[in-house]
């Protein structure tokens, strides 16, 4: 599990350190300057860094990101540095045992010709004198001779005073996935989950045609056997009426003798006298 370092005070305003006193604009600056992706400031011992990743004088960490805001100090407002620190397991070991408990940064005043003050690295020591005022001041009054000379990324740079700095290290557990991700997630899932809708409508779809195709194909053949059959039956019923109208026709054309009477037999003409 990551392990991070709260925001913890590594440099005040006012300090004195090689002759020079840090001005409070130079802390806002370093505060509103700092990007890791522009130049990302590492912690290191006694403001060695060595190249070697073997050395004891390797890299401890890095500073995530600093802040810088007013505090009170002996009843004294002052501008203070805060900076989250990014520790490798050493550090988190040398901190659990109580070693390089005091912290010194490095500032360059004139970082890359923008005449504004940027925080170039962050130095952890054992005790405040070997990064004291008075020693810092002694460094600067040698010159290139300075002890801290060979230490400085810039001979201009400017190291702080070291102070006392209580860092403590929390563990980042898994908070869980944040609002961006739950909703990016939310919206994948709906995706997901509409794809799988439509490719069920799709289906139902399909089944729905096939069923129509099969039905209007039966329908299609009970209407052509209709149309067959009423096309037998229309031709019956021609055949039918015209042979009723040939045999009414002949009936008409015959001689009608319901009606008629024989002709009655008389005599021969000869009275036929009674003897009353």
């Amino acid at each position: 599990m990551a392990k991070k370092a709260k925001f913890k005070r590594v440099a005040v305003a006012g300090q004195t350190t090689d002759g020079r006193t840090i001005a409070p604009e130079w802390l806002t600056q370093a505060a509103k300057n700092y990007n890791r992706e522009k130049y990302g400031a590492r912690v290191n011992l006694e403001h060695y860094l060595s190249p070697f990743p073997d050395s004891d004088f390797r890299a401890y960490g890095d500073v995530i990101s600093v802040y810088a805001e007013e505090v009170e100090i002996d009843g004294e407002k002052k501008m203070a540095l805060f900076a989250d620190i990014d520790p490798t397991e050493d550090l988190i070991k040398l901190n659990k045992a109580r070693q390089k408990v005091y912290t010194s940064i490095e500032l360059d005043l004139d970082f890359a010709g923008t005449g504004e003050a940027y925080l170039v690295g962050l130095a952890v020591t054992n005790t405040p004198a070997s990064l004291g005022t008075e020693y810092l001041q002694f460094c600067a009054g040698a010159g290139d001779k300075s002890p801290l000379a060979a230490r400085k990324q810039k001979s201009t740079n400017l190291f702080t005073c070291a102070i006392e700095t209580e860092v403590e290290f929390t563990e980042e557990g898994d908070k869980g996935p944040g609002l961006l991700e739950r909703v990016t997630a939310l919206f994948s899932t709906h995706k997901k989950q509409s794809t799988a809708d439509l490719s069920d409508v799709h289906q139902a779809v399909e089944t729905v045609a096939k069923e129509v195709t099969s039905l209007d194909a039966d329908l299609q053949k009970k209407f052509t056997e209709q149309a067959q059959t009423i096309t037998e039956l229309t031709s019956q019923q021609e055949a039918t009426a015209k042979a009723l109208a040939d045999l009414t026709a002949k009936l008409e054309g015959q001689e009608d003798f319901s009606h008629k009477r024989d002709p009655a037999t008389g005599g021969d003409g000869t009275s036929i006298q009674t003897d009353c």
